[in-house]
């Protein structure tokens, strides 16, 4: 029997991490992602073993396959400023526990900005935080490295750095996770067949696909090239219902969970999005 699609977004954990449940199944979503705690902040409350217990029964019930978890806004992996480095690798080791102890399968980390210091001092930074962060870590939970869109000073906007990262390494609980827009907007072409055949063959020479996890779904509000890190609803961006289903269909990218990260203005537009998708991929 085919797998059903894992079609998901991002969701809220205002009410409680294991409320993010209750609307996943609400708007149809066969799998999520959330924070574990705000984002937008260093502090953090340690979870408590109730909110453990009632996440891990929660998933045990729905029975979904994989969950995926994003790291705060506010760490730099990349970053030579020692401060920042300090924090931010603190913050990774922090998240890889926190998803270890609530069974969550994915961690998304950005990768962030070398800030004036080179491509390849800011790769050594991100590999030394990773290895850090697995190197103190019993869990299962595997960390994956996001592609960046292509600002200024960006590290991994280019698949060939990804690669770079992944292979400085030394554990084996590391890979990556592509969001289409920041590849479009970093200049990876996704809007036609032949488009996302040649992108795509760079990612699986530099990556292999193996090593790509989970996809950030997301069309884009700048064109190609432009560097905008800006996420529009499936197939009202530049990139376009004709290179979302060519995308969708590319391979075996509808084998992993499929994640919007699209501010939806009410449940009735996640709805209608989470069904499109699985409608493409069906």
């Amino acid at each position: 029997m085919k797998a059903k699609p894992l079609v998901g977004l991002h969701l809220s954990i205002e009410k409680s991490l294991d409320s993010a449940f209750d609307r996943a199944e609400e708007i149809g979503c066969t799998t999520f992602q959330i924070f574990t705690r705000n984002p937008r902040t260093w502090r953090f409350k340690p979870l408590e073993d109730g909110q453990i217990a009632a996440f891990r029964e929660r998933r045990k019930r729905s029975g979904f396959r994989f969950l995926v978890a994003h790291m705060p806004y506010l760490p730099n992996l990349a970053s030579p400023n020692k401060a920042t480095m300090k924090e931010s690798r603190a913050s990774l080791s922090e998240e890889v526990r926190r998803c270890d102890a609530l069974g969550i399968d994915y961690l998304v980390a950005h990768i962030g900005s070398h800030l004036g210091g080179g491509s390849m001092l800011g790769i050594r930074n991100v590999s030394d935080a990773v290895n850090q962060a697995l190197g103190s870590s019993e869990g299962s939970t595997t960390v994956l490295l996001e592609n960046m869109a292509g600002q200024k000073n960006s590290v991994g906007s280019r698949f060939e750095e990804l690669g770079v990262i992944l292979d400085k390494v030394k554990k084996k609980r590391v890979a990556v996770c592509l969001d289409t827009c920041h590849a479009f907007a970093a200049g990876f072409d996704l809007s036609s067949t032949e488009a996302v055949s040649q992108s795509m063959a760079v990612l699986e020479d530099s990556v292999g696909l193996d090593r790509v996890k989970v996809i950030h779904l997301n069309d884009s509000k700048g064109s190609v090239g432009s560097n905008l890190d800006r996420h529009e609803d499936i197939g009202k961006g530049m990139i376009g219902l004709k290179g979302m289903k060519a995308f969708l269909h590319y391979k075996s990218m509808p084998e992993r969970p499929l994640i919007m990260e699209i501010p939806f203005n009410d449940v009735k537009e996640m709805k209608r999005s989470v069904a499109l998708v699985k409608s493409i991929l069906e």
